[in-house]
């Protein structure tokens, strides 16, 4: 499996801390940033995004300070479906019932904390049942319809 990695400055930190973590277990890329000095997050969004719609990465990691910001700029990359969590219920949910693709986190989790969501969105399937694969589909079909690649 290989997994996609980025953040902002204010994700740098624990990014950092989960290289050193997720490398003994997956193949890891990482899209950034490089430092703690402020960058804009939609610029590493986009890289991971775009990695993931090129199938590049099987599965993204997305940190900023709340989680928010580059989940929505994550989401503006057809294709992507990144879901910014807090619980072990978002990840178990959002895996299982829209089969996201990228999780993404603030950057005030600890490392432990981060890694347990990491590890069950990585480990958790998609449930495959009819309704969500509806939906899902009505949403590639939006993308399909409305947005040129």
């Amino acid at each position: 499996m290989k997994i996609g990695i980025t953040s902002d400055h204010r994700g740098y930190k624990l990014k950092m801390e989960l290289l050193t973590k997720l490398k003994q277990e997956y193949e890891i890329i990482d899209f950034g940033c490089s430092s703690s000095e402020s960058v804009d997050y939609p610029d590493y969004a986009f890289a991971l995004g775009e990695a993931l719609r090129k199938r590049e990465i099987d599965y993204g990691i997305a940190i900023c300070g709340s989680g928010i910001g580059i989940s929505i700029a994550c989401n503006k990359v057809k294709g992507v479906r990144a879901a910014r969590v807090v619980s072990l219920e978002d990840v178990y949910e959002t895996r299982s019932d829209n089969d996201a693709n990228i999780i993404c986190l603030s950057e005030k989790f600890t490392t432990e904390e981060a890694l347990q969501l990491i590890h069950a969105f990585l480990t958790t399937p998609f449930s495959n049942a009819v309704r969500h694969i509806r939906r899902i589909n009505k949403i590639k079909e939006y993308e399909e319809k409305h947005y040129e690649c």
